[in-house]
């Protein structure tokens, strides 16, 4: 009997592909998307972009500038266009591409940075002038990174100079050195002057530059950017899979015969994908704002100071929600077969697009390729809007693609409807 019993599971497991993609290609999908995000991390392709101003112009900023340029998980910008020729960054051009989104980061480097470059704290606090880092805080890890970076090719861009100051400060705290310990100092200051290939290869965080991060996108936000990204995120993936049931109706109404009655009428199949979609659009719209209210009274999400952007978004993202649902459910054959189809679909869309883990956080080619989501342009209009603090007319892009989608979707849509009406 059990093994009747088993016979017959493995025959319906064979006839359901969508229980076969569940159960086997699904978990394989999701762990080569993780992989690669999160296991290509020092790969060329995820270098962080950087911005460097230097307005010091003197020996050892030119030497910081050619150091981060020489790191490999970096991306660094210098100049700009300007007229159609390459003019040096300035700290309002930095500011912008960090406020545009270009570079999560840009490095100022001050003017008297080279006149006395400190690596050693004398316990009166910083000597020498403060790097800026104007950051885009939305992104936790490329501030972190490129300090970082920074502490370490201070150090190496002048060994000369840590090494004269590290003897003073040896020096004030201990006593002068012996005489010969001296020439053997001096001797080893000279080499690292004529090779500073020479001297050390790293430092501590606990020394070095004087370094401040700016967060340049909205100093007094907190945790905006963060709850911004999850309402969004979740939100989205959610209202694909409320459109994606909600439009299962069709199915239903096909096995209780009242699909062909609602075709034979004045309305037709147009008609009733029409109406579908309207109604699947609403209820989005009221999904969306359940949420980012729900994130406002709970979270300080901003969003009465936002409300027409978000307004514009939330239009468009329920519009192409909607004819993606109905998209799934003409497809479908049964509601077991939409479910399963609209899980696969809807989950490695989410995970590609954006709506499980920043974006930013992928390769660029993966972030390339997650343009082809609907989730990704959702999510990145939402951000300008409650992040970036972007007018309306800076969501073109992603309002002309979002109604694009639902176009398509719905003539999609309309396209596999055939079936019902020559059955």
């Amino acid at each position: 009997m059990i093994g009747t019993l088993l016979r017959v599971a493995f025959i319906n497991l064979r006839r359901d592909r969508v229980a076969q993609a569940l159960t086997f290609v699904l978990p394989i999908i999701f762990f080569s998307i993780f992989a690669t995000v999160f296991g290509n991390q020092t790969d060329a392709t995820s270098r962080v972009r950087v911005a460097i101003v230097d307005e010091d112009q003197s020996e050892y900023s030119r030497k910081l500038v050619k150091a981060f340029q020489a790191e490999g998980g970096l991306r660094v910008q210098t100049t700009r266009q300007v007229n159609g020729a390459e003019t040096p960054l300035d700290r309002a051009s930095a500011e912008a591409l960090v406020k545009g989104g270009t570079a999560p980061v840009a490095v100022i480097l001050p003017k008297g940075l080279g006149a006395s470059p400190r690596f050693w704290s004398d316990g009166s606090g910083a000597a020498g002038p403060t790097v800026q880092l104007l950051a885009d805080v939305s992104d936790p890890v490329a501030p972190q990174l490129v300090q970082g970076l920074l502490q370490k090719v201070s150090f190496t861009a002048a060994p000369e100079s840590m090494a004269i100051q590290g003897i003073e400060m040896f020096e004030k705290y201990s006593g002068p050195l012996p005489p010969d310990q001296r020439r053997s100092m001096d001797s080893w200051v000279g080499q690292m002057r004529a090779d500073p290939s020479t001297g050390a290869g790293g430092g501590d965080s606990a020394f070095g530059l004087s370094i401040e991060i700016v967060n340049v996108m909205q100093p007094n936000a907190g945790s905006a950017p963060t709850i911004s990204f999850y309402a969004a995120g979740i939100g989205v993936m959610f209202l694909l899979f409320s459109c994606a049931g909600a439009g299962g109706t069709l199915l239903e109404e096909e096995e209780s015969g009242t699909l062909d009655r609602l075709i034979g009428s004045r309305a037709g199949m147009t008609g009733v994908l029409l109406g579908k979609w309207i109604f699947l659009t609403i209820m989005g719209c009221l999904q969306l704002t359940l949420m980012f209210t729900w994130g406002a009274v709970m979270f300080g999400l901003p969003l009465a100071s936002h409300l027409p952007g978000f307004a514009v978004m939330t239009v468009v993202t329920a519009a192409a929600a909607a004819g993606f649902g109905l998209v799934l459910a003409t497809l479908s054959r049964s509601r077991a077969q939409l479910s399963g189809m609209s899980t696969i679909v809807i989950l490695t869309m989410s995970a590609v697009g954006g709506s499980m883990f920043p974006r930013f956080m992928m390769s660029e080619a993966m972030q390339r390729f997650g343009l082809v989501t609907f989730n990704a342009w959702a999510l990145d209009g939402y951000l300008k809007v409650f992040w970036r603090e972007a007018p309306i007319a800076a969501l073109a892009p992603q309002v002309a693609v979002l109604i694009t989608l639902a176009a398509v979707f719905f003539a999609a849509a309309r396209l596999f409807a055939r079936r019902w009406e020559t059955a």
